[in-house]
Parts: C-alpha cells; sequence; structure tokens
C-alpha cells in the first residue's frame, strides 16, 4: 500500500480555509453593497461608508504591496496606451452621439461633480480589482474569476439596463488589462472619462443620470427646470 504523503492534508486544509475564507468575504462584502444600493437616501448616507470601506480594511489586513495593488508607478508606463485608446472611443461616442441627436450636457458639469465622480471611479476599479478579482482567482479558473468579477461588476449597476450592459463589458475589459498591466491608476482614469462619455451620449431617459438601484426606479425627469 502506497505511503500518504504527510504535508498534503495539513496544506489542503489551508487551502480549503483560504478559500472558505475568501468566499465567505465576498459573499458579506458585495451582499452590504447590494443592500446599500436599495435603501432610500438617507440611509445610504448613513450604512453606505461602512459597505465601501469593509472591503478596503480586509484588504488592507492582508497587508498587499503597491505592486499588488496596482498602485506602483513602475507599472504605469506601459499601461499608458489605454488612456488615448479610450479618448478616441469617447470622441467617436460623443461624433456619433450628435449625428443621432442624444447628446446632451451632463447632469452636473461642475468641477466638483466631476472631480469626485473621477474618485469613485478609481474607488469602482479598487473593489473590483484588488477585492473582487483576486479573491475569485483564488476559488475560480483564473478566465471564470474574470467573467464573474465582470457579471458581479454589472450586477452592481441594475436594474439600469444600458449601464449594466456597459459595465459588464468594461469589468471584463478591465479585468483583463489589470491582469496584464496591474495598474489601478489608468483603468480608474479611464472608466471615469468613458462613464462621462456615457452619460452625456446615452439619453437621460434610459439610464436616469448613471442612478443605479433603488435611485433609478426614483428617478424623475427635470421638466421646465423642475422636478
Amino acid at each position: 500500500m502506497a505511503a500518504t504523503n504527510s504535508t498534503s492534508f495539513p496544506l489542503a486544509v489551508s487551502s480549503e480555509r483560504s478559500s472558505s475564507r475568501d468566499l465567505a468575504e465576498l459573499v458579506f462584502t458585495f451582499g452590504m453593497i447590494m443592500v446599500v444600493l436599495w435603501l432610500p437616501t438617507r440611509q445610504q448616507l448613513i450604512f453606505g461608508p461602512l459597505a465601501l470601506l469593509t472591503p478596503l480594511a480586509l484588504t488592507l489586513l492582508r497587508k498587499p504591496t503597491l505592486d499588488n495593488l496596482g498602485l506602483s508607478w513602475r507599472r504605469l508606463m506601459a499601461s499608458l496606451w489605454i488612456l488615448p485608446v479610450a479618448i478616441v472611443i469617447a470622441l467617436v461616442s460623443v461624433w456619433a452621439a450628435r449625428s443621432a441627436g442624444t447628446f446632451h450636457p451632463l447632469y452636473k458639469s461642475d468641477f466638483q461633480h466631476v472631480g469626485g465622480y473621477l474618485l469613485w471611479t478609481l474607488y469602482q476599479q479598487f473593489l473590483l480589482q484588488d477585492y473582487l478579482l483576486p479573491r475569485l482567482t483564488r476559488i475560480l479558473p483564473s478566465d471564470a474569476a474574470v467573467a464573474v468579477a465582470g457579471s458581479l461588476f454589472a450586477l452592481a449597476h441594475v436594474p439600469n439596463p444600458p449601464l449594466a450592459v456597459a459595465t459588464l463589458i468594461w469589468g471584463v475589459i478591465s479585468c483583463l488589462l489589470f491582469r496584464r498591466y496591474r495598474s489601478l491608476y489608468v483603468l480608474g482614469l479611464v472608466q471615469g472619462l468613458l462613464g462621462l462619455c456615457f452619460a452625456v451620449s446615452v439619453p437621460n431617459a434610459l439610464h436616469h443620470h448613471m442612478r443605479v438601484g433603488l435611485g433609478y426606479l426614483r428617478y424623475r425627469p427635470y421638466v421646465g427646470g423642475k422636478l
């Protein structure tokens, strides 16, 4: 009878515990985010920070390096080509929207709103690339992890149909780009650029000022400058 490797069982137990922890963290934090998206505005302001900062805390507890997080400047140069490609896509989209008659101003075009949105897209990329994707990669095969991460990213944008489709496509593409270049800065900026382009190119009647969750359902268009 063949001898059993004495080290294999502890390693298997350790791997199983790690996968269970990753799955528990995924279900808990993503569930929190989804619940918050469907809360009224007042409750969102109370519980939203908790839902968003919990993944940050759990990520930092593992003591990742800046390179692991995609925040190392040495990784930036190789990924810079993504930005001009995104600019071209944005310009073509705006031209197409103008030709189709769907182009319109931003809901809020002040610097504070746009700057805040860019910071938000950077944090969304952190949640996707530094929280969701690593845990899914430890549970699933690499390509399956990318597909599931993109799907969860899109799920967080329901019930907004055009935004859910757009974020599904971008979620998968951005995961593939991050896996190749591991640079969060460019992906966050590109998502912000493409998001602003989407906001002015797709009619508000369809994306409801880019709202998701309960906010999408409660959207009321402006008529004559008033709600």
